[in-house]
Parts: structure tokens; sequence; C-alpha cells
């Protein structure tokens, strides 16, 4: 992982787990695992989250479970999904400095 471990099993909020998602390292042997995010519902960015590895055939693990958390995604889902956005975000400003500039070129 980065510079430090992810703290796995530990209750943080949503948004929180969210904006470490760079954290994660897909050599890391935790992340064979599968680590998933399990939060309460109504899912929001202070929804109390935590991550843990996937347990066949456990929806929720037990440790989840006891603090009222439901599964919400798994992390190399939420990677991939805050990558398109990032994406989306650049290819939108990348087209509005395209018609900015070419506004003022036809509006001087």
């Amino acid at each position: 992982m980065a510079e430090e471990d992810f703290p796995y099993g530990e209750k943080m909020k949503l948004l929180d787990i969210v904006g470490r998602l760079s954290e994660f390292d897909e050599e890391d042997p935790v992340y064979a695992a599968e680590p998933t995010i399990y939060a309460a519902e109504p899912w929001t960015e202070d929804s109390d989250a935590m991550v843990l590895p996937q347990q066949d055939g456990v929806l929720v693990p037990a440790e989840a479970a006891k603090e009222g958390l439901a599964y919400f995604l798994e992390i190399n889902l939420a990677i991939e999904i805050t990558e398109a956005l990032v994406a989306s975000a650049e290819r939108k400003a990348k087209r509005f400095r395209y018609l900015r500039t070419r506004y003022l070129l036809c509006h001087p």
C-alpha cells in the first residue's frame, strides 16, 4: 500500500474511505481477498463504514453486521467508478476550454 497500511476493520465515514481509495495497492496480499466497503444505510457521505475482506458465502461479515453496516461496494469497483468520474470531469473541462477558446476567437 501507500506509506502506511489502510485501517481495515476500523469504522470511519464513507467519505473518508472514498478519499483514501488511492491507498489501496493491488500488489498487497490483503487486496487479493477483495476488500469491500460496508456502510450504514441510508448511504450518504456521512454514513459509518468500514473496509473488510470479502468472506466466501457471506454477504456481510459478522464484524460489519455487528456495527449495523450493509454491503456497499468492492474497493476495485469503487476505484473504477471514481476513475471514470474523474476522466469524465476532465473531458468536460477540456471541452469547456476548447469551446471557450473558440468563442473568444469568434468574439474578440
